[in-house]
């Protein structure tokens, strides 16, 4: 299975924020729409991806006057980001790797999607379950 697969049984909406925008908006939308991660957009390209552990440690760091510092300041970056083509499994073993919870999917550059650990998680689970509905419908009708 490809992160494709993923991205058409859950959507490609994304969420997105501009680089100027402030902590306090960054977190009113992930709050809004319960998301653990924004892509950060400037000029139609991923520059970088804000995520709640980027406001743990900006809180952490410079307590509630971080809240008016742009999503630049402290967005992650160089973005890691996947394609639509490449498999489910080495999507989790990156993300493990590099302890990461969500992956901007990108092609030529241009954002198309995200997946989050709990996608892949999900996506998983429902393999195995189906594959272990298949050997139990086998075993009984041997």
């Amino acid at each position: 299975m490809t992160i494709a697969d993923i991205l058409e049984r859950k959507g490609a909406e994304i969420e997105t924020i501009i680089p100027g925008a402030s902590l306090a908006e960054a977190v009113a939308k992930l709050g809004a729409r319960r998301i653990g991660a924004l892509p950060v957009i400037d000029q139609g390209r991923i520059a970088g991806i804000f995520s709640e552990r980027d406001v743990i440690f900006a809180l952490r760091d410079s307590g509630a006057d971080a809240l008016s510092w742009t999503v630049e300041r402290i967005m992650s970056t160089p973005v890691l980001t996947i394609a639509p083509e490449d498999n489910v499994l080495d999507a989790l073993a990156l993300m493990t790797e590099r302890r990461v919870r969500h992956l901007p999917v990108c092609v030529g550059g241009e954002l198309v999607g995200i997946v989050s650990i709990g996608d892949l998680v999900k996506h998983r689970l429902e393999r195995i379950e189906a594959e272990r509905d298949a050997l139990r419908s086998y075993i009984q009708s041997a």
